[in-house]
């Protein structure tokens, strides 16, 4: 009876034993079982060395062989600095502050390369800044963020190679000089906007003025124009009454002609011509040789018709 006691709690305790063990099995097998998640990465070693980089999915370390020595993020990542001084080379202090945009290319070189690699970004960023804008002046630093930008990009990418990072971007996030600069300036752009103001105002009057005389200019073309064609008008209406009247005459001294005057109706047109001189305003006349028996000519005609209309008497036998 003994016997079968001790023997039945022999095999209860090697039961218990092997259930533990089991269970410290799978303890033991669970706790090296890592889920790597999206866009993440685990840097492992094995006895205090770098073994392998484990990326997204499961995976099963081995107990107490292997051990996970960072968890990385992949993500693009923002640092946002604090405003750094700066002196330009024509020694004007300002305050500059940069966000910087960065990833994690290589877990390993990131885990192993840099102790503290954001502080590390950090006064990379300031050097490098404080390099660059030394050798500008203020306006070219106030007129050249992009130049800054891309420098400070490159060398800060080219930097922290070694360290698995890469530098995506970087941006000036704000300049702010000294108080009295910032007022100099304030003045200066007032400055510059009145005096555009001042040219664009006398670029309209010139304007105006160039418009007002251009239509002055083309009122008197036109005027002139009209006035010309209105004299062209007129002289050739003249020209045409002194042609008609110049072939009128001409026609009637043609049939004048054709009708053969005598001596005295010619005598009595050179009459009638001096009649019409002696009508005008003119104090002296000047009368032709030709004419000067005008009037004995006239009265000798004159008798001449009387007899012409006066019956002739028959004379009685």
């Amino acid at each position: 009876m003994m016997t079968s006691m001790l023997a039945l709690t022999g095999g209860a305790i090697a039961g218990i034993v092997f259930l533990v063990l089991g269970i410290l099995a799978i303890v033991i097998i669970a706790s090296g079982l890592k889920i790597v998640r999206q866009s993440d990465a685990m840097v492992i070693e094995r006895l205090g060395k770098y073994h392998r980089t484990i990326h997204t999915g499961v995976h099963l370390l081995i107990p107490f062989i292997e051990r996970v020595s960072a968890k990385i993020s992949l993500k693009e990542k923002v640092a946002d600095f604090a405003p750094q001084s700066v002196i330009t080379k024509d020694n004007v202090t300002m305050q500059i502050d940069t966000v910087v945009y960065y990833q994690i290319v290589d877990p390993k070189l990131y885990a192993y390369g840099v102790e503290n690699p954001v502080s590390a970004i950090e006064n990379l960023t300031a050097t490098t800044l404080r390099n660059i804008v030394g050798d500008m002046e203020l306006d070219e630093t106030l007129t050249s963020r992009d130049s800054v930008n891309g420098q400070m990009r490159t060398i800060l990418d080219e930097a922290t190679d070694p360290w698995g990072i890469k530098v995506n971007r970087v941006e000036l996030k704000n300049i702010l000089p000294p108080k009295d600069i910032q007022e100099a300036m304030e003045k200066q752009m007032r400055a510059e906007r009145e005096r555009r103001e001042a040219i664009l105002r006398a670029e309209g009057e010139k304007r105006a003025n160039i418009l007002v005389a251009e239509g002055a200019r083309e009122s008197q073309v036109l005027r002139a124009e009209a006035e010309k064609e209105a004299r062209v008008l007129a002289a050739e209406a003249e020209k045409q009454a002194l042609i008609a009247e110049a072939e009128g005459r001409a026609q009637a001294i043609k049939l004048i002609t054709e009708a053969a005057p005598s001596k005295e109706y010619l005598t009595l047109q050179a009459y009638e011509a001096l009649r019409d001189v002696a009508n005008g305003q003119a104090t002296k006349i000047i009368i032709p040789s030709e004419i000067q028996n005008l009037a004995g000519l006239v009265a000798s005609m004159a008798e001449v018709s009387e007899s012409a209309k006066t019956p002739t008497k028959t004379t009685k036998k």
